[in-house]
């Protein structure tokens, strides 16, 4: 039986990105993978932005084919009355994105930061440079930097004293940057959180616990996926990065649990996951095949990596085949959905994939690129899992 391949994408800044779209053409990623993320987080994507994002793609002979993110105003996840305002011009971009021929649409619920990392050059044995979470280095900066006073409720007296180890060990300019670090804001931007920016939104968070947000959440999608089934765009959520509560904030996308929990909030062919086997694979207890097989038909986008996770909590970011998940198992099973879908007659047989995040190597240092987006780093990654991808749909057939 013949299975149309996963649809190679790259993720593309924009056209102030050092990777330019002339040199993704040489990885052979046919999708591009984009937002205007110089629109403020809230604000109405208008046509006309979309469509000139949209030339620039296809004009170096790509497809725009995942939005990656229509970020989620903080409004909304808090549950404040302005929030209506905000799904309103949500739903807009939706209805612009779909006027543009652009259905598939990756989003997160995570309050305040992005993703966090403690490390963006974590030299490995090879010199390659790579991102790392290191756990003591966040309860040093929750605890001693951050002083927020609930931390030390949260540690345990042995991580406290590791932490202050942690930190002593530190220069000024090392507790800078790690600040920094931390507190960075969207990708796609340079904006990064002061302590007292940061805790103004950590007093906003107070009230708002995991069952709260699950329920903002659950209003959200309620609110928007009728409109996005209508259209023919599918959402998909992102799950938390890392996956599991930091600096007191609250997360709901971090197991099977509060995926399965998302896509039964709202049933719909529009309601489903980004599959991000580098976020979930940082908790050793999320089965990702397992996952797959059994919420694989609510999966529309692929983002696949590895890491290395640690006895202490922390890890950092492995090779794409190399690391803490099994990722021979992980893309038999996106193999296996492929040919369900197959059997049942569905259209999105060929996922969209995107090999997400990469070391630096070679001349990726020549290049200030996003953290995680170096070009040959990722191109490396794409290389290893089509051939994976290749070498088990062949043993199939």
């Amino acid at each position: 039986m013949i299975i149309p391949d996963l649809e190679q994408t790259f993720r593309w800044f924009g056209p102030s990105d050092p990777v330019s779209l002339q040199a993704i053409r040489q990885t052979g990623a046919t999708g591009i993978v984009s937002a205007l993320h110089h629109i403020p987080c809230g604000d109405v994507w208008t046509i006309e932005e979309i469509n000139t994002r949209k030339a620039i793609i296809e004009n170096a002979g790509f497809r725009w084919r995942v939005v990656e993110s229509v970020n989620i105003h903080e409004s909304i996840k808090l549950g404040r009355a302005e929030r209506e305002q905000y799904i309103e011009n949500y739903i807009v971009t939706l209805q612009n994105l779909a006027e543009a021929g652009i259905d598939t649409v990756c989003y997160n619920f995570m309050p305040v930061l992005d993703w966090t990392r403690t490390h963006l050059d974590y030299r490995l044995p090879n010199n390659a440079s790579a991102l790392r979470y290191e756990a003591a280095a966040v309860v040093a900066f929750d605890l001693y930097i951050l002083e927020r006073p609930e931390a030390f409720n949260e540690f345990t007296p042995q991580q406290q004293l590791e932490a202050k180890s942690y930190l002593d060990g530190l220069t000024a300019e090392e507790k800078e940057l790690l600040t920094n670090t931390i507190l960075a804001g969207l990708p796609g931007t340079d904006e990064v959180f002061t302590i007292p920016e940061f805790k103004e939104y950590l007093k906003k968070y107070s009230e708002t616990d995991s069952a709260a947000l699950q329920q903002n959440l659950f209003y959200f999608l309620r609110a928007i996926i009728p409109h996005a089934e209508k259209l023919g765009i599918k959402m998909c959520i992102h799950p938390d990065d890392p996956p599991f509560p930091i600096l007191g904030l609250p997360r709901v996308a971090s197991t099977e649990t509060d995926l399965k929990a998302i896509v039964e909030a709202c049933p719909s062919t529009s309601n489903g996951i980004t599959l991000c086997t580098g976020s979930l694979g940082a908790r050793g207890d999320n089965d990702i095949p397992g996952i797959i097989s059994r919420l694989g038909e609510h999966i529309h986008f692929l983002h696949l990596r590895n890491v290395k996770r640690e006895v202490s909590g922390s890890f950092y970011e492995a090779d794409h085949l190399n690391g803490s998940t099994d990722m021979y198992a992980v893309m038999k099973a996106i193999v296996t959905e492929q040919l369900k879908r197959k059997e049942q007659g569905r259209s999105d047989i060929a996922i969209p994939m995107r090999p997400d995040h990469g070391h630096k190597i070679l001349d990726d240092y020549n290049y200030d690129t996003y953290p995680g987006y170096s070009v040959i780093g990722r191109l490396k990654g794409l290389a290893e899992l089509r051939g994976l991808e290749m070498g088990i749909k062949r043993s199939l057939i």
